[in-house]
């Protein structure tokens, strides 16, 4: 968390930084993946990374863009990203829906990013059904109230091997 919230200080300076240019230059979600994956790849090189994995996500120009950059400096666009756990449960079940519906709506993608809460929530017994949606169009970012999902458990008797 204290990592969190140094890469939140760093990133509070860069907009006072660029704002005291008085250019009127706005900072790209490119930009900030870029710094991002500097800031990472600089302290991992240092040997004291910082503990995070960053997703940038935003509009500029009309495009939207989706980065990844993780605690090595690891860094990647892709149009579909999901970090720790869910890169390997959801993130194969949100490609496979992207491939075959590329212009979702934004229920559609609200019920598939549910359908992979309750996944990952099921395969996991430690984690909780809590969770926030938080959507990022042209127009702005909408961070959802926090939501807990629906699940049902009667089928946990079948499972066998577990006792």
């Amino acid at each position: 968390m204290a990592d969190y919230h140094h890469i939140l200080h760093m990133l509070d300076d860069l907009v006072v930084e660029n704002g005291e240019w008085e250019d009127g230059q706005d900072i790209l979600p490119q930009s900030v993946h870029s710094y991002m994956t500097r800031v990472l790849y600089n302290r991992r090189t240092k040997m004291n990374p910082l503990w995070n994995t960053v997703v940038v996500g935003g509009f500029a120009n009309g495009e939207g863009y989706l980065g990844y950059c993780d605690k090595i400096g690891v860094a990647y666009k892709d149009d579909v990203i999901a970090t720790g756990y869910g890169s390997y449960i959801a993130l194969p079940i949100m490609r496979r829906a992207y491939e075959e519906n590329q212009k979702m709506t934004e229920a559609e993608a609200r019920s598939l990013l549910e359908r992979c809460l309750k996944v990952m929530y099921y395969r996991d017994a430690r984690s909780l059904n809590r969770y926030q949606i938080a959507s990022a169009t042209a127009t702005g970012v909408v961070i959802g109230e926090p939501e807990s999902a629906e699940t049902n458990w009667d089928i946990a008797t079948m499972v066998k091997g577990y006792e």
